[in-house]
C-alpha cells in the first residue's frame, strides 16, 4: 500500500523520503530512507567536525535551535536560529551529531523504512569519513597542517565511539583518510547506480526481486 502523503509541515522526514525517491528514480522507499538518512548525516558532521578543526568550537546543534527545510538543497536545508558555541572535543561533538540528531533518526528511519540498523549507522560512519577526508583535503590544499592534523585526530577519535566501532575500517594515518564500511547502502538498487567507493562490495551484487517497501536485513 502507498504510503499517505502529509504535508510536509505534518511529516518531513516522509516528504524528504519521497523527495530523494523522486530525484533518483526508485520505488524503494526504503532505499531512498537509506540516501536521505546519509545526506543528513554528512550535513551535520561537515558542519560539526569543520568549525571543531579549524576554531577549536562548535555550533550547539539543539533539535530547538536547528531548523531543517526538507524540501531544500544543502547547504540551505539546516540553518540555526541562534549560535551558542560548545568545545569542540570529540565528546561534545559526539553529543552534539550522534546523540541529538543521528541516534534519533537512525531509530526513525529504521522503524518506519525497516532499514537495518546497521545499515544505518554504517551510513553515518562513511559520512563522517567523508567529511573528515574532506577537510583534510581542503587543508593540505591550503597549507592548513594544523587544520588537517586536528581533522584526522578528531574522525579517528568519534569512530571510537560505541555507535560507530564495527562499523568498517578507518585508516586515519595514510596519506589520505580511507574507509571501507562492512554494510552497504543501497545505493547500487538505483536505476543505473552502482557501489560506492567505501562500500563492503567490490561491484554491485545480484538484487533480488522485491517489493518496494520490503524490509533490508
Amino acid at each position: 500500500m502507498p504510503e499517505a502523503r502529509l504535508p510536509v509541515a505534518a511529516d518531513p522526514l516522509g516528504f524528504r523520503v519521497r523527495k530523494v525517491a523522486a530525484a533518483l528514480g526508485t520505488e524503494e522507499s526504503r532505499v531512498a530512507a537509506s540516501v536521505a538518512h546519509q545526506g543528513l548525516a554528512a550535513r551535520l558532521w561537515s558542519v560539526t567536525l569543520a568549525c571543531a578543526a579549524l576554531y577549536g568550537a562548535v555550533p550547539d546543534l539543539d533539535p530547538c535551535l536547528l531548523h531543517w527545510d526538507p524540501g531544500a538543497t544543502a547547504p540551505d536545508d539546516l540553518w540555526l536560529a541562534e549560535v551558542r558555541p560548545l568545545p569542540g572535543d570529540p565528546a561534545t561533538v559526539a553529543d552534539v551529531v550522534l546523540t541529538a540528531h543521528l541516534a534519533p533518526l537512525t531509530a526513525a528511519v529504521h522503524a518506519r523504512y525497516g532499514v537495518a540498523a546497521g545499515l544505518l549507522w554504517g551510513n553515518a560512519a562513511s559520512a563522517l569519513a567523508g567529511a573528515g577526508r574532506e577537510l583534510d583535503r581542503w587543508a593540505r590544499r591550503h597549507g592548513r597542517t594544523d587544520t588537517a592534523t586536528r581533522a584526522r585526530s578528531l574522525t579517528a577519535d568519534l569512530f571510537a565511539h560505541p555507535l560507530l566501532t564495527g562499523t568498517g575500517a578507518l585508516a586515519a594515518a595514510s596519506p589520505d583518510i580511507s574507509f571501507r564500511r562492512r554494510s552497504c547502502c543501497l545505493y547500487y538498487r538505483v536505476p543505473g547506480g552502482g557501489v560506492c567507493g567505501d562500500c563492503c562490495f567490490s561491484r554491485p551484487p545480484r538484487a533480488p526481486r522485491s517489493s518496494p517497501g520490503a524490509r533490508s536485513g
